[in-house]
């Protein structure tokens, strides 16, 4: 069954990135300094396949797939919370958006990107630029999920007050709850290479 998920997706063009409009900045984090409020955490539903590019990027850039780690969950202080919304904003001001097939003449080409990118750049970016900072690799998992009947991808933050996504369509770091995406798939905190279905976006998950 998951194997078709991934098949249907793929059918239906839904490895590229969405091109709606961006998303409003509510119900989210705010100020620098602001504590985030407690959120939910995804439930899991067993292994996915991962996306297909995903195998390419990884043998690439090994380090930016990794998500080992004695960590799950980060404690989510002020300073951490300022972390994420500043990592948001100047990623999203220093990629132009840009498509796979524009850029790399490729339907699905995840990469590390320098000046132009697509959802999954922007998302590896976001990760790049946490590892940076001492995040650990085991709390950012990147994660699968579509916007109506477009594929996306963004940077799930796992803390010790919720799931939180890192998003190119908007400067806001929400929790996953509140954003207007149905969720597929996300790298897997146990095992290395491998992904994990995520379950209904109505159901938080029990507390860490």
């Amino acid at each position: 069954m998951i194997r078709f998920i991934w098949v249907m997706m793929a059918a239906a063009g839904l490895w590229g990135c969405s091109q709606s409009a961006p998303i409003a900045s509510t119900a989210a984090i705010g100020t620098m300094q602001e504590t985030a409020p407690i959120g939910t955490h995804m439930v899991l539903r067993g292994h996915a396949f991962p996306p297909p590019a995903f195998f390419p990027f990884c043998s690439r850039e090994p380090q930016l797939c990794n998500t080992v780690g004695t960590v799950k969950a980060v404690e989510l202080t002020p300073a951490r919370t300022a972390e994420l919304k500043a990592v948001t904003v100047s990623v999203n001001r220093a990629v132009k958006e840009m498509s796979d097939l524009e850029s790399t003449g490729k339907a699905d080409d995840w990469r590390l990107p320098k000046r132009v990118g697509d959802c999954e750049d922007f998302a590896i970016r976001k990760k790049q630029e946490l590892l940076k900072r001492g995040w650990p690799a085991s709390s950012l998992l990147l994660t699968v999920a579509t916007r109506g009947g477009e594929g996306h991808v963004v940077l799930t933050v796992r803390t010790d007050r919720g799931d939180f996504v890192l998003d190119n369509m908007t400067d806001a770091v929400r929790d996953w709850s509140k954003s207007p995406y149905r969720y597929f798939a996300r790298q897997s905190q146990s095992v290395p290479g491998k992904w994990e279905r995520i379950g209904t976006i109505s159901k938080p998950a029990a507390t860490s």
